[in-house]
């Protein structure tokens, strides 16, 4: 199912406004004709096409019934158009659950596209969401405005991805995507990211209702248990401890996936146009080459780093190394550097001389193509999220892919999430020029 917003421009009305003079015209013709003919033989005349066939009066009236039919259907067609399919949400919930979340899909759309919770508000009976939805909308427009970046057009389409149904209750997990067309100073692009919502729908009196709605907030997830996903802080120490070392370990690259890629000297550039295609090619579905995590952000970014060129650093041990090796006797093998936020941030600030490194920069601004932010939804110091720059807005400043809640082409900061809290922290990381 799918919901696209319908412009509501003036053209319609102003195809129906000339009409009505025309009718009006008509009618005015016709009333100065009937008193002009004074002699009866008009009268006569008149009584001779109702003498033959007097069933044929009958005919036009019944025409003309139905055509008034036809007039009140189009009429009320048009009606339902102008309000994105769906203006009697009441009367459309009579016709079943699915209904009601068109509607609700619907209304969805309007409210990304006019950046207010109003045209939700009223619609779902679950207050606390319009609340928190009406947040994050205000954050959004706020920073828009800043920006002088407004949606100029939006569309969002719903997959029901699992559904509990009962006689009178029905819980659906949805998946929106959502796309808008955005404009700032005469340039458009357009930004896209799939979110999940939970729903629950109550039927009272014939008619379903949303009662509860809970967005799922993939970022906030961590993959692993506590102790593996702290286990990045142990990078530092690792990598003391390899320096120390006077064996380095050597990049280690899975030629079973990539048969295309030799061993390769260092100091090779990081192809950061690769690294962007990559994340762009498959930010809205997994690779198959690799293993998706139920938090897939971090490795997505991995990927995409590996894909310009960005060598794997094979040490053997999880807590520490860059790397994926694939399948192992049937487990997943890789590094938490390789799929946690936290230990990827750890791992591109210890100090190195080679291979794939970065270097904390203080501003979104000064951050290139390819480069990494993560993010730290709560100031606590541990980095939950991580997105990879693809594109850059009028302004300069960074739009970025992510994987987990897929994302492409979006705002850095993160304002219109749900995860993002006042106290979100960033870093900002640029990837070596030569790696």
């Amino acid at each position: 199912m799918s919901s696209r917003t319908v412009k509501q421009g003036t053209g319609g009305r102003m195809d129906r406004q000339p009409k009505q003079p025309l009718l009006r015209g008509t009618a005015a013709n016709q009333s100065p004709l009937s008193p002009v003919p004074q002699p009866q033989p008009q009268p006569q005349q008149q009584a001779k096409p109702v003498k033959p066939q007097p069933k044929q009066a009958k005919l036009p009236a019944d025409k003309q019934e139905a055509a008034a039919i036809d007039q009140r259907a189009a009429s009320k067609l048009t009606s339902l158009l102008r309000s994105s399919d769906y203006i009697d949400g009441s009367r459309d919930r009579h016709d079943g659950w699915k209904s009601a979340i068109h509607q609700y899909v619907s209304l969805y759309n309007q409210a990304e596209t006019e950046q207010h919770v109003a045209a939700i508000d009223g619609y779902v009976s679950d207050q606390d969401h319009c609340t928190r939805m009406h947040g994050r909308l205000q954050r959004l427009r706020q920073r828009d405005l800043l920006r002088g970046c407004l949606p100029s057009r939006g569309e969002t389409k719903a997959e029901l991805v699992r559904v509990n149904e009962s006689a009178t209750e029905v819980s659906v997990l949805v998946k929106l995507h959502i796309k808008r067309q955005m404009e700032q100073s005469g340039l458009y692009y357009i930004e896209e990211r799939a979110e999940c919502e939970r729903l629950w729908l109550a039927q009272s009196g014939g008619y379903w209702q949303i009662v509860r709605i809970e967005p799922v907030i993939g970022e906030r997830r961590p993959r692993f248990g506590i102790s593996e996903y702290a286990s990045g802080f142990e990078e530092a120490e690792d990598y003391v401890a390899e320096s120390q070392s006077l064996v380095r370990s050597t990049p280690f690259l899975n030629y079973e996936l990539f048969p295309q890629l030799k061993h390769r000297q260092a100091g090779i550039p990081y192809r950061r146009d690769l690294a962007a295609a990559y994340a762009d090619q498959w930010w809205n579905q997994p690779n198959p080459a690799y293993e998706e995590f139920e938090v897939n952000c971090t490795n997505y970014t991995s990927q995409a780093i590996f894909a310009g060129n960005g060598p794997m650093n094979y040490t053997g041990k999880r807590s520490s190394g860059w790397w994926y090796k694939g399948r192992n006797k049937g487990g997943e093998w890789w590094s938490y550097s390789w799929s946690v936020s936290n230990a990827l941030a750890n791992y591109l600030t210890a100090p190195r001389s080679s291979g794939m490194r970065g270097s904390v920069v203080n501003s979104a601004e000064e951050l290139q193509l390819g480069d990494i932010i993560t993010y730290d939804w709560n100031g606590d110091g541990r980095f939950e999220h991580s997105t990879i720059v693809t594109a850059f807005d009028a302004a300069g400043m960074p739009l970025v892919n992510a994987n987990t809640v897929p994302s492409r082409h979006r705002y850095w900061d993160y304002r219109d999430s749900y995860a993002w809290t006042e106290q979100t922290k960033y870093r900002f990381f640029h990837i070596a020029d030569l790696l």
